[in-house]
């Protein structure tokens, strides 16, 4: 609804000159503000002192270069050692961090993707005749039909 500009300009306008949001409405007609939108604001700057709502610009302190390489670790599996990567889950337990702090680590400094594990199906020696023979069923059908 607002824009930064806006919002610092509000604020400003507020807290030096004393402005309301009836007199904020009648200095910028083009604007369109809307007065509850305006009170919420000023509700906003009021009680925070800021006009936009973002937090204060500390650097994350779970997103370490520490916790990063740990998760890497995890999270991909180890050549020549097959089954030894961990599931999210998994990581979560083991580093102690939560799965909101994780997922952002493998899927943004990582670049790789989080999937659930499926179970594959299991192809006994019936189930792979059977899937031969109608293989060999469609390939004659196929020739037939040329």
């Amino acid at each position: 609804m607002f824009s930064d500009k806006d919002k610092v300009l509000i604020k400003n306008l507020y807290l030096l000159k004393g402005y309301r949001p009836t007199k904020l409405m009648r200095e910028f007609p083009k604007k369109n503000w809307k007065k509850c939108g305006l009170d919420k604001l000023l509700r906003k700057i009021r009680e925070t002192g800021k006009a936009d709502g973002k937090k204060n610009n500390r650097p994350r302190s779970v997103r370490t270069e520490e916790n990063v390489s740990s998760v890497e670790e995890l999270a991909l599996r180890k050549e020549g050692q097959p089954q030894t990567h961990c599931s999210m889950l998994q990581i979560c337990t083991e580093i102690g961090l939560y799965q909101s702090s994780v997922f952002p680590i493998i899927h943004n400094y990582l670049g790789l993707k989080c999937v659930k594990k499926r179970r594959a199906q299991e192809l006994t020696q019936i189930k792979l005749d059977v899937r031969l023979q109608c293989a060999r069923k469609l390939l004659k059908m196929i020739h037939t039909t040329k």
